[in-house]
């Protein structure tokens, strides 16, 4: 397994060090893992603690029609149906990445489960092979959390391997896209009282 997430520092090391990694450590860091599991399926967990209410990173993960509006790389994303607290969603996303353009889309069956402030979604038809994960929405020493977890393995001929940067990168942005929009619709209210 691979993962960015930091430990602590020795409790005899250099005071800066310590200093560095309380820092780190702080609101508005993102933590990541990342596994290779057989097939060329990836599973990703991208995790941000932030200080901002939940209620606004829910109201911002369940505007579906306009998550294409600010989360980078995702062209469309639109509402198709709705049964109870089951969706289904059609999203497709861009990127262009060693100058190839790869472009797919996905049809998913999100499913909304309010009271553990999660999102669990499955592709029910799309460009990959597989395509499955969840958002959830969690508290920690005072500050919220939002987790975002994936694992998908590409179809036959996607260079999984040479994109799994770009995967860990993009999913980071999308977590910090999800706080700017949250942060943004909370100001608009405080402003507009």
């Amino acid at each position: 397994m691979l993962s960015s997430q930091l430990t602590a520092p020795p409790p005899d090391a250099d005071p800066s060090q310590a200093q560095a990694f309380a820092e780190v450590c702080a609101l508005d860091t993102i933590q990541q893992e990342m596994e290779r599991l057989p097939g060329g399926t990836r599973r990703l967990a991208v995790r941000l603690r932030l200080d901002l209410d939940p209620q606004w990173i829910w109201a911002v993960l369940t505007d579906y029609d306009s998550l294409s509006r600010f989360i980078p790389n995702l062209q469309s994303s639109r509402l198709l149906w709705r049964r109870a607290n089951v969706v289904g969603l059609e999203q497709e996303g861009a990127q262009t990445f060693m100058g190839m353009r790869f472009k797919a889309r996905v049809q998913l069956e999100l499913t909304e489960h309010l009271e553990e402030r999660r999102l669990s979604f499955v592709m029910a038809k799309g460009d990959f092979r597989r395509f499955e994960g969840t958002w959830q929405i969690g508290a920690e020493a005072g500050a919220t959390t939002l987790l975002y977890e994936l694992t998908v393995q590409g179809c036959v001929g996607m260079p999984i391997g040479l994109i799994e940067q770009r995967l860990r990168e993009d999913l980071a942005a999308n977590l910090r896209a999800v706080q700017r929009e949250a942060q943004r619709r909370a100001a608009t209210l405080e402003t507009s009282v």
